[in-house]
């Protein structure tokens, strides 16, 4: 195997598919990457076993055709110190790779390639075709919310979900709950899988502009690929909540208020807030909200904001770090929060036609 590259056209793939091997790996093969050649077109391959990822870049012509792994870590970090404007030579000989640029030679030490894992090539139940910046917003507005090691595994993951020709992503921990819903797609039939907190995050890495993807979904995995990339996930294996019955059918009192207002008061008050349980406590009364937070050393902080509500006076409590997830992914210029009572969820949203929504539960301060 031989080929030869400039250091630009390498490094943007390379540190694609390093991102998803792992540091530390039982398997030493799952350190490496996997190098193949075929003709002018150079396929790098990483995975932990749950992901795997594959970035494609041209080559100069000329190569000999192969393939090996060689440690992922060390090629970006040699790519990586390299002058810009590099030329480099890849090859191998007697089970040795070879890193030739400049006047530096790097020797690596290398793997057969036939021992590197592949994960699922089986074809998919549906396929779709949607704008890569449409996923990016939905992964971005919802995935703040997700589990991070719950015991219920299956919150430690997203749900994807495509119904009457929309697609949807709904994300919860059990203490919020995060969807927003993407027109766009159009898909022939109905699917709900939940793709791992990692395939959600590495999939986000992945999308930098409005060019389509194809998104194959398939009964243990997802696909995602263009002419740049191929990503595949393993699913998680379990029933998402029924997350419609979360929703608050009965919010009576709605409250509207500027958005950055808001977020500067919480973000404020949450200084003086108790630092295990974040609480702020919430009071509404005709066009004010008053919010206040308080913490074991006897420091409070108060925050009045002018909003539009005219219901009758309520008091509840909330996470502040809760708020302020949602106020952070919102880009409108007002929200709406809707509540019945002190005990009941509070739903956020743009105050204007939105595409998502956000729960949060309340807490007792």
């Amino acid at each position: 195997m031989k080929f030869s590259i400039s250091r630009e056209a390498l490094i943007k793939p390379l540190n694609l598919v390093a991102g998803v091997v792992e540091r530390r790996q039982t398997l030493p093969i799952l350190s490496n990457i996997l190098l193949n050649l075929e003709g002018t077109q150079l396929s790098l391959t990483g995975t932990d076993l749950e992901v795997e990822l594959v970035g494609r870049v041209e080559v100069e012509a000329g190569g000999v055709d192969g393939d090996i792994t060689v440690p992922a870590r060390k090629l970006v970090d040699i790519c990586k110190s390299l002058p810009d404007s590099s030329q480099i030579e890849f090859s191998v000989d007697s089970g040795k790779a070879m890193v030739k640029a400049g006047r530096g030679r790097f020797t690596l030490s290398t793997l057969p390639a036939a021992e590197f894992p592949s994960v699922d090539e089986s074809a998919g139940d549906q396929t779709l075709e949607v704008p890569q910046s449409v996923v990016k917003r939905l992964i971005d507005r919802t995935a703040f919310a997700m589990a991070q090691q719950d015991v219920r595994y299956y919150l430690n993951g997203m749900l994807l979900e495509l119904k009457a020709g929309r697609l949807r992503m709904v994300a919860t921990d059990g203490h919020r709950l995060a969807l927003c819903t993407a027109k766009e797609a159009v898909s022939t039939g109905d699917a709900a899988i939940i793709i791992p907190r990692k395939g959600v995050l590495e999939l986000s890495r992945l999308l930098d502009t409005d060019e389509s993807i194809r998104l194959v979904i398939g009964s243990n995995h997802i696909r995602a690929a263009n002419q740049q990339f191929t990503f595949t996930s393993k699913l998680v294996d379990g029933k998402f909540p029924e997350y419609e019955r979360v929703l608050p059918k009965s919010a009576d009192k709605t409250v509207i208020g500027q958005r950055l207002e808001l977020r500067q008061a919480f973000t404020r008050t949450a200084i003086l807030s108790n630092e295990k349980y974040r609480g702020v406590r919430l009071k509404l009364s005709a066009d004010t909200l008053d919010i206040t937070a308080n913490n074991p050393e006897q420091e409070q902080a108060e925050e009045l904001v002018a909003v539009e509500y005219q219901g009758e006076e309520l008091e509840v409590g909330f996470n502040v770090s809760y708020l302020l997830d949602v106020l952070s992914v919102l880009d409108g210029d007002q929200i709406r929060l809707s509540l019945s009572d002190s005990a009941s969820s509070a739903l956020l949203e743009e105050a204007e036609e939105g595409d998502s929504l956000y729960v949060v539960m309340p807490m007792r301060l």
